[in-house]
């Protein structure tokens, strides 16, 4: 054994080893995060109610851009080299994670819509389906972003010009009413202001301002830069809510809004000459469009026990340095609730205790969970977690323990009975206040009369879930063409490449097909350029670099492909097809090692669950789509059926993926090639009991369906280390491929009989 070859297997060790170190520190961090995220799953916080981050893992480079960007700790953290939403109730809508990402692989969404029944249908102009010309906007939509809620408005006024233009209509009637004058409301009207559109503006509250004009004073309600009609950019990256509210305030002075304040609609209809008639305190009003933004907290929740109807009940709190050296009780474990809570405790002379049916906080912005912890740690604020409130006299209320889930625990009286500040069974609290953040009920009946359809099947499509072509396909069939020509060269000058390297100079051949002649530099040129285009696929893939590489990541990774597979098949051809122990024939033997690898990872990848458009999906989708399979078998009937079943749910058993590299692939390998033996046993038994044909390979079908959706469910974690593993060695051997190349090239020109000046003269013929 020479010393090349030693010196090139001694650098193939190290990088191996290389890799499983750097894999095991890797594991190490992202154990964590599992773990971390395995506990928001339990305790409820991993999805919002509303907004929250998606990520396509199909296009997610782990670059961190998006960690780094979200102002809200803990939504976001990095997981087998990928982003994975860790505590999506965290979220508030901010955008940011969405805006950083270089790749476009997140994007805020509302979830699976397909079982929402507490959102309304809209289409993609915020129209209500089925009700042409009544819009919706803000918070009512899902989305309770500041931000979010004034482009929804802005949005709205556009759709209704549109709306306009195409069926002009009686120019007596307003052309819009806006229902609602919170950030929404006011930026519609604005934006109708600036359209030049007829608006009127109406709200059940003496006050511009929505909700944001009943939050605490000196909140801060917005910390990042918008666009306001009429107005322009707010650059400020803080506003209180007395900041904000005034600037709406004077915004409508200025501008001369229609606005009636304090007035309660009653009804929406839609005439039938499409405009729409809107009981107004008891007032008929006509427009052309309404614009409903309305918000989703409604009517506050009640708690529904004696005494509630005492003064002393508030559901919000508008100003903490009111209250002092007093008895206070807050109930609910939203972040409202927190904030007050924490406000109230910072007031001298003030007792604060806090009440919440469940033990644990589940959607708390991180600094709040930390903050409420450290104060009931030090004890000015008094937890009193899984409990509910069962009644509230002038001076006193009763508080009743709960189990960690909310549902009440039998009658055992023992009054003023606690184990560590939280609540056995009953207790009585002396009281001077109580405020309660349980929620509202959101205006549905008022939309469900006006035409709003809440049923998930009126829903448009989505345009991003239908299926669309990867272009792998025509990579494949590229390279399949090139092989068969590979393979038909080898065959025709079968008598010269038959022969030993050494003994080929003395063929007449040999000046014509050896490496160094003008066909063997240009197909060796060809594919070291095909190789270092390959190359920019990483480049493409760089947060820094990236951005100046046009075009989708999709699309380099089919270049990726094809570059990889034509670059191999001409090297082999270069070479002779003979590998020499020398820096050229280690280049090519690790391309092949680089080719078979990324072959394999192609292969891996199909276990990864995905949409219809390609996307990588969650693991909670996979769980939804197997609950779904499971039901499909159960309606499949009985007999042979269950006899598949019981195939599939043993094979994924025997899987038994370990917990290193190459033991996951032995079991993935292993599970497949034992369905497939049993499954082949089963079209055997279907055959002799007579089951028609289509059955049976509709049964069949199903099987191997479920079987990959069995193995994604069962082993995500595991196939997600497995991709990460392997796109570390796949990188880390391309670059040892790109050192043997330019070693190969230096040594051929330095120490070699190549001429350039061959392809030189080739070119200027």
């Amino acid at each position: 054994m020479d010393s090349p070859f030693l010196v090139f297997a001694t650098v193939l060790v190290a990088l191996v080893i290389a890799v499983l170190w750097r894999r095991r520190l890797e594991a190490a961090a992202t154990g964590r995060i599992v773990t971390e995220r395995s506990r928001a799953v339990a305790q409820g916080s991993h999805k919002a109610r509303l907004q929250y981050p998606s990520v396509d893992l199909t296009n997610c480079i782990g670059c961190g851009a998006c960690v780094r960007a979200c102002p809200e700790d803990g939504v976001l953290q990095l997981a087998y080299g990928q982003a994975v939403v860790v505590h999506g109730a965290r979220c508030v809508g901010h955008g940011l994670c969405a805006s950083s990402c270089p790749t476009s692989a997140i994007a805020l969404t509302l979830g699976d819509l397909k079982d929402r029944r507490d959102l309304p249908t809209i289409d993609h102009d915020l129209q209500a389906i089925g009700r042409p010309g009544l819009f919706l906007a803000g918070e009512i939509t899902g989305f309770a972003l500041i931000r979010t809620a004034v482009t929804h408005g802005a949005q709205v006024a556009r759709a209704a010009k549109q709306r306009l233009a195409a069926s002009p209509q009686d120019a007596s009637i307003p052309d819009l009413l806006v229902i609602g004058l919170g950030p929404a409301g006011l930026s519609c009207m604005l934006a109708a202001k600036e359209l030049g559109l007829h608006a009127v503006g109406v709200d059940q509250a003496e006050a511009l301002g929505g909700t944001v004009a009943a939050y605490p004073r000196r909140k801060l309600v917005m910390t990042q830069p918008m666009d306001l009609p009429l107005h322009g950019r707010l650059k400020r990256l803080e506003y209180t809510k007395e900041q904000l509210v005034a600037l709406w305030q004077e915004l409508a002075r200025t501008h001369e809004l229609q606005v009636h304040l304090g007035v309660t609609v009653e009804r929406i209809e839609q005439r039938e000459d499409g405009a729409f008639a809107v009981v107004v305190a008891g007032r008929l009003m006509v427009a052309k469009n309404v614009c409903l933004a309305v918000g989703r907290r409604g009517t506050p929740n009640r708690l529904g026990v004696a005494g509630e109807e005492l003064p002393k009940v508030a559901y919000s709190l508008l100003d903490a340095e009111s209250y002092r050296d007093r008895h206070i009780l807050v109930v609910g474990g939203g972040d409202s609730a927190i904030e007050a809570a924490l406000a109230l405790a910072e007031q001298p002379g003030n007792t604060v205790a806090l009440s919440y049916r469940k033990a644990f906080f589940s959607r708390l912005k991180a600094k709040n969970e930390k903050r409420i912890q450290a104060a009931m740690a030090d004890g000015l604020v008094r937890s009193c977690m899984a409990t509910v409130v069962e009644e509230i006299t002038p001076d006193e209320v009763v508080i009743r323990a709960v189990d960690a889930t909310g549902a009440e625990q039998a009658d055992e009286r023992d009054d003023n009975a606690t184990a560590g500040g939280v609540a056995v069974a009953t207790q009585r609290l002396p009281n001077d206040h109580v405020f309660v953040f349980a929620g509202g009920k959101p205006p549905f009946p008022l939309l469900e009369t006006a035409g709003v359809s809440f049923d998930p099947a009126n829903r448009p499509a989505d345009g991003a879930q239908l299926e669309r072509g990867t272009g792998l396909l025509l990579a494949m069939c590229l390279t399949l063409v090139g092989l068969v020509a590979l393979i038909a060269i080898r065959h025709a000058y079968a008598d010269y490449f038959d022969l030993a390297p050494a003994w080929r100079s003395a063929s007449s051949l040999h000046e014509i097909l050896r490496p160094q002649s003008r066909l063997g530099l240009t197909v060796g040129v060809v594919a070291v350029v095909l190789f270092l285009s390959n190359l920019l696929y990483l480049i493409r893939r760089s947060l820094r670099l990236g951005r100046y590489l046009p075009g989708s990541l999709k699309r380099w990774m089919n270049m990726h492909v094809a570059t990889g597979l034509g670059a191999c098949l001409l090297a082999v051809l270069h070479s002779g097809f003979s590998i020499r122990d020398s820096a050229g024939g280690h280049a090519l033997l690790t391309m092949i090692i680089v080719v078979a690898a990324g072959v394999v990872g192609r292969w891996f990848y199909a276990f990864v669950p995905r949409a219809q458009n390609g996307r990588q999906q969650g693991i909670d989708e996979v769980g939804t789509q197997v609950a779904a399979i499971a039901s499909e078998w159960d309606l499949s009937g009985r007999g042979l059926n269950a006899e598949a079943r019981r195939l599939v749910e043993s094979s994924v058993d025997q899987a038994r993926i370990g917990r290193n590299f190459f033991s996951r692939i032995f079991g993935l390998v292993r599970s497949q090639w034992e369905l497939g033996r049993k499954l082949k046993q089963f079209s055997v038994h279907a055959r002799n009991d007579g089951m028609p044909a289509h059955r049976a390979g509709r049964i069949l079908r199903l099987a191997k369906r479920s079987h990959r959706l069995a193995l994604q469910l069962a082993y995500y974690d595991d196939l997600r280390s497995l991709l990460s593993t392997w796109r570390w060695m796949h990188r880390w051997l391309a670059v040892l491929l790109l050192t043997l190349t330019v070693v190969h090239i230096v040594s051929a020109v330095r120490f070699g009989d190549v001429d350039f000046g061959l392809l030189l003269g080739a070119a200027g013929k």
